[in-house]
């Protein structure tokens, strides 16, 4: 049976099912900046580049998109167990990646837990590059 899944643009109400899915989510890590506040200030710094996946109105996906006016970036794509493996994350990422390359962008990057090859494997397969030669500095405030 085919779902039918409806894609739109995430909305500052979204946030709350999709922290649930975030922090129920192996693989994916939520941080200080994954507040609600952190949520909405992206969005509007953002506007346009992330996506929700629904079912029947019921959130079951999402992905967060943006980009610094040199690269592209996405957080957080995220999708319940349940409706894995039927290419909703795939459709996400065109969703995202289309309007980060209208924006201009000419690359975008992904960061994968170490501790995720779940995760790395799907990049990987949506021909996406491992970058093995480089190593990431943070500053923490």
């Amino acid at each position: 049976m085919k779902l039918s899944v409806r894609y739109r643009n995430l909305r500052p109400d979204d946030y709350h099912s999709l922290y649930k899915i975030w922090t129920e989510t192996p693989g994916l890590t939520t941080r200080k900046a994954d507040t609600q506040e952190g949520y909405n200030s992206f969005l509007r710094r953002n506007p346009g580049l992330s996506f929700g996946a629904e079912i029947d109105g019921k959130l079951i996906g999402g992905i967060l998109g943006g980009h610094d006016g040199r690269f592209g970036s996405i957080h957080h794509l995220v999708v319940l167990p349940k409706y894995r493996k039927q290419g909703i994350g795939k459709r996400l990422v065109e969703l995202c990646l289309d309007k980060i390359k209208a924006a201009g962008m000419e690359k975008c990057h992904i960061f994968i837990n170490g501790d995720n090859p779940e995760g790395l494997k799907f990049w990987i397969e949506n021909n996406w590059i491992e970058r093995v030669e480089l190593v990431m500095a943070s500053y923490i405030f």
